[in-house]
């Protein structure tokens, strides 16, 4: 059974809250959202609107249960099945994974497929278990184990799209070499993530083109995470290993695949007739961008199930997603940089600029960050520039707190990208850097 305090994800960024749709009624909640409020003015000066103005994470606004429907009792039952078996890392991923078990069944009125991408960092996470949880639950399961592309694609139906599972995908996408070649396994996952995306291939003696349709909701499970372009497009379920205490009922097909199926029959026969009312249905979300197009399957159906669903569904929405934009902060391929930058001018006390060789001698110092070893010799300016550059941005001349004037890096330079990748960046608590007792070796511009 799920433990009764699971560790939460990160605290969620903060939103504003639309009002719960209400069941049987397509549209009511976006003419109560609108009344009742209004974006922010996101179109302020750069130079007024630093990351360390930012408001601190909340806690999401509460939001009234409304009236439950059969489905909310479906979800309900599907929540406790699942919990049966396997421990999820939060209620919140719980939550997520029962929602987007509901949304399978309505893949027809959706015009994103959300990929549900359970990973952990080690085997026995209950990665697998989970999978062989879903495959009775879900519509329409297809088991991709080394299964190659042009199989999958010809067997998803435009109509009717099945359920795919893909398990054991660091066997995919583990390495560079062999992800290098499952490359055209990572473009089938990123493409049918959005409807109306096709491949074209020849078939038949007369070599005749002819469009695959590649639309279809994936699980994919595996150790480590998946690539950044199938992760931005998943609900991401982070697994972890049953602590001491932590007891799960053992999965036995003989005995639990039938009640599973007799839940999966119930829920299909209650999700039949909403496929219109799902399709026309465009819910206020917590989220923005593809975020948003991620999750609206979900928030849809916890709308149409209505219950306490419509409030569980957004709470896991924003938190899960804001805790993947910081776990995006600290990889050094993506905004590591940024966010290490950020700090180091907060520590200092925002200062108009700072040399490079006070930047890297700053960077490297940091004994939780990578830079001390990055390449062969730590960075490099030639390495930080190159990596600022994908930001656009550029050192030049500046001049520093001895009056002289050196290479460097202006923090107006830095505004746009902190606010659009590390927006979960905030000052308070940051202790100030001490200042240095002795001057760094030179550096070069190499």
């Amino acid at each position: 059974m799920q433990p009764e305090n699971p560790e939460s994800y990160s605290a969620p960024a903060q939103a504003v809250w639309p009002a719960a749709a209400i069941p049987g009624q397509p549209g009511a909640h976006l003419r109560a959202a609108q009344a009742d409020s209004a974006d922010p003015d996101l179109s302020g000066d750069a130079d007024a609107r630093s990351a360390d103005e930012a408001e601190a994470p909340s806690e999401p606004v509460e939001m009234p249960d409304v009236e439950p429907t059969y489905g909310s009792e479906l979800l309900d039952e599907l929540r406790a099945q699942i919990a049966q078996f396997v421990i999820l890392p939060s209620k919140e991923a719980l939550d997520a994974v029962t929602l987007w078990v509901l949304a399978t069944h309505l893949q027809a009125a959706w015009q994103h497929a959300p990929r549900l991408a359970v990973v952990g960092p080690a085997k026995r996470c209950g990665k697998s278990r989970l999978l062989d949880v879903l495959t009775e639950t879900v519509h329409d399961p297809m088991l991709t184990i080394n299964t190659t592309p042009a199989a999958i694609f010809r067997s998803i139906d435009a109509d009717d799209p099945p359920t795919l599972l893909v398990d054991e995908a660091d066997t995919i996408f583990g390495s560079p070499k062999v992800a290098e070649k499952n490359e055209e396994m990572r473009g089938l996952l990123n493409a049918g993530h959005q409807r109306g995306r096709y491949v074209t291939r020849v078939v038949g003696n007369d070599h005749t083109p002819h469009r695959f349709a590649t639309f279809a909701m994936a699980a994919i499970a595996g150790i480590g995470d998946l690539p950044d372009t199938v992760m931005d497009r998943a609900v991401v379920i982070r697994m972890r290993r049953r602590a001491e205490g932590e007891k799960v009922k053992p999965f036995r097909s003989r005995r639990d695949i039938p009640d599973l199926h007799d839940l999966r029959d119930r829920i299909a026969a209650w999700a039949r007739p909403l496929l219109d009312e799902a399709a026309n249905l465009e819910p206020a979300m917590p989220v923005e961008d593809r975020a948003a197009d991620t999750w609206e399957p979900l928030v849809i159906v916890a709308d149409l199930a209505g219950g306490h669903w419509p409030r569980l569904a957004r709470t896991a929405c924003a938190q899960m997603v804001a805790a993947e934009a910081a776990a995006e902060e600290d990889h050094p391929s993506g905004a590591r940089i940024l966010a290490d930058i950020r700090r180091i001018f907060v520590g200092r006390g925002e200062p108009d600029s700072l040399s490079t060789e006070e930047l890297l001698y700053l960077l490297r110092q940091d004994p939780e960050s990578p830079w001390a070893e990055w390449g062969r010799s730590g960075l490099t300016a030639r390495g930080l520039g190159a990596m600022l550059r994908e930001f656009g941005i550029k050192p030049g001349n500046v001049r520093v707190a001895d009056g002289t004037q050196r290479k460097g890096y202006m923090r107006n330079r830095f505004l746009d990208a902190w606010r659009r990748y590390c927006p979960a960046l905030h000052a308070v608590g940051t202790q100030p850097v001490p200042a240095r007792d002795t001057q760094p070796a030179a550096l070069g511009e190499d």
